[in-house]
């Protein structure tokens, strides 16, 4: 009876964490074609409404049921005999940690910068600097990519290590075009609140 429990609040887990990143990605596109600082302003405060509400919750969700899958189903630490879970478990915890550090504290910074900009009216220096920032852009475009490697891995479950190396190559290739295209497409800068 364990294992279908777990397997169930594994794959609620991916669907929260898979929702909230094209939430995120679709509210971030948003926030690259507005010119008006409240829309912009609004469209920042659905990137952490989206991150804290649906993204975290998954990924927790996801490491608890995961955890316990490998130890209960995977023989603990014999998971590292098995390229498609190590893979897993490897872009997983990339994910987890440069999420939660690099991704997330951006958009935190970002939405407490457009806040500050909205109460005195106009858009900030540093607002537009931080709106620049590439690293950030390059870790945000590269969530759905490797979320995509995770997903491939485990339904396919292959046993060597090229589709993990293959697949990641790929994630990183996308992400580094969408870094590079995304932005171009929408090159508004900010204008002035208009209420």
């Amino acid at each position: 009876m364990t294992y279908p429990v777990l397997k169930f609040l594994h794959l609620l887990g991916l669907t929260l964490i898979g929702a909230g990143l094209i939430g995120v990605w679709y509210a971030d596109l948003r926030s690259r074609q507005v010119q008006e600082l409240p829309v912009f302003a609004e469209a920042v405060r659905t990137i952490a409404v989206l991150y804290d509400g649906l993204v975290v919750p998954g990924a927790l969700l996801l490491l608890g049921s995961g955890t316990w899958l490998i130890v209960a189903v995977y023989g603990g630490w014999a998971f590292l005999g098995m390229p498609w879970l190590t893979g897993m478990v490897a872009l997983f915890a990339f994910e987890f940690i440069e999420g939660n550090t690099i991704t997330r504290l951006y958009f935190m910074r970002l939405r407490r910068l457009a806040r500050e900009a909205v109460q005195k009216g106009k858009v900030t220096a540093e607002l537009e600097r931080a709106r620049r920032r590439h690293m950030p852009t390059f870790t945000h475009f590269l969530d759905i990519p490797i979320l995509f490697v995770v997903v491939a891995l485990g339904a396919m479950r292959p046993n060597s290590w090229a589709p993990f190396v293959i697949g990641t190559g790929l994630a990183l290739v996308a992400a580094a075009i969408l870094t590079v295209v995304i932005p171009r497409l929408y090159p508004s800068e900010l204008g002035e609140n208009r209420r």
